[in-house]
């Protein structure tokens, strides 16, 4: 914890030479970006930014806990909005609504499993195959509404609207999900054999391996629940305004690979992890309303995050050479 503060007290530092240095006062830019996130017209959205963040950093933990990296969280997470969509148009009432959420896990769990057992089964590391199998899953989703799955009523790529009893029409049903997910997943992760299992794997993959732990089907196993859980955020989404599936709305505000930074940051711990992905949305949501008021662009608050996650690995030894033992 005392290095976490330090790191971020020496970003908020090289932050605030940066600002200087663009003519601008960095007290009037840091008390914006806060007030722009926790004020009364900037919560809301804060919040609503927050919801599929630490969804998306928490499904990138659950694997990352044992030193699994998921690069593939962007492609299970539209598979996930898509397949919900397309449930939830063919499935009326609280069924349909309950069957969006369950194809969104399944689908995002389903693809992330073929990266798992392309590494236990034929030795491509995950890194690569997590990453490459996100262009096929956001190809085929572009490719749904922009033919079978288009709204004949729009020039836009995207589906129709859900039907009316088939929406999170608040954000308090897709906020209670995610923290639930949470929840189960420090639980899990204190309290069970598969969280000691995954922990012990993080620490050191040959020793869980002397110790009995069968790594190629725990890979599975986090493969599938982050997936699953990556798939179930894109539902989430989906299933909120504006009811739809729009290409590309779901990549460009980079909820996974700011949700891996906060994983990264927070080595994966339940409760880390929640904190630093709020943090990290509570910055990106105030870092627009800086711009409004300071004219600094809002690119600041990226670079920010980037200093930080360099910082911390710097203190916590991560960038360090390891010495080979001869």
């Amino acid at each position: 914890m005392k290095t976490v503060a330090v790191t971020l007290l020496a970003a908020l530092a090289l932050g605030a030479i940066l600002l200087a240095a663009t003519g601008a006062n960095p007290l009037e830019a840091y008390q914006a970006i806060v007030t722009g996130a926790f004020g009364p017209d900037g919560f809301q959205d804060t919040l609503a930014y927050a919801v599929p963040v630490v969804g998306m950093a928490t499904a990138l933990a659950i694997p990352l806990r044992a030193g699994m990296v998921n690069l593939g969280g962007e492609g299970q997470l539209v598979l996930g909005a898509i397949s919900a969509i397309a449930v939830g148009l063919h499935v009326p009432g609280p069924l349909g609504l309950v069957a969006a959420l369950v194809a969104g896990v399944l689908a995002g769990a389903l693809y992330a499993s073929i990266a798992a057992v392309c590494e236990t089964r034929l030795g491509v590391p995950l890194l690569v195959t997590t990453l490459l199998l996100s262009y096929p899953a956001m190809s085929f989703a572009a490719y749904l509404v922009r033919f079978p799955m288009r709204d004949e009523g729009s020039s836009l790529p995207q589906s129709d609207q859900l039907p009316a009893d088939v929406r999170f029409t608040e954000l308090a049903p897709g906020l209670f999900l995610i923290a639930a997910v949470v929840v189960v997943y420090a639980v899990v992760d204190a309290r069970t054999p598969a969280g000691f299992e995954t922990r012990v794997t993080g620490w050191g993959p040959r020793f869980a391996q002397y110790a009995g732990i069968d790594r190629p089907a725990l890979t599975v196993r986090l493969l599938a629940c982050s997936g699953g859980l990556a798939g179930l955020v894109g539902a989430v989404v989906a299933l909120g305004f504006p009811y739809r599936f729009i290409d590309g709305a779901l990549i460009t505000p980079q909820y996974t690979w700011i949700g891996l930074l906060a994983a990264l940051l927070a080595a994966a711990n339940p409760l880390g992890t929640l904190v630093a992905a709020v943090f990290f949305a509570a910055l990106t949501s105030g870092g627009f309303a800086m711009e409004r008021e300071t004219q600094v662009p809002r690119e600041l608050t990226a670079v920010l995050q980037a200093v930080l996650i360099i910082f911390l690995a710097a203190a916590t030894g991560l960038l360090r050479k390891r010495r080979n033992p001869a």
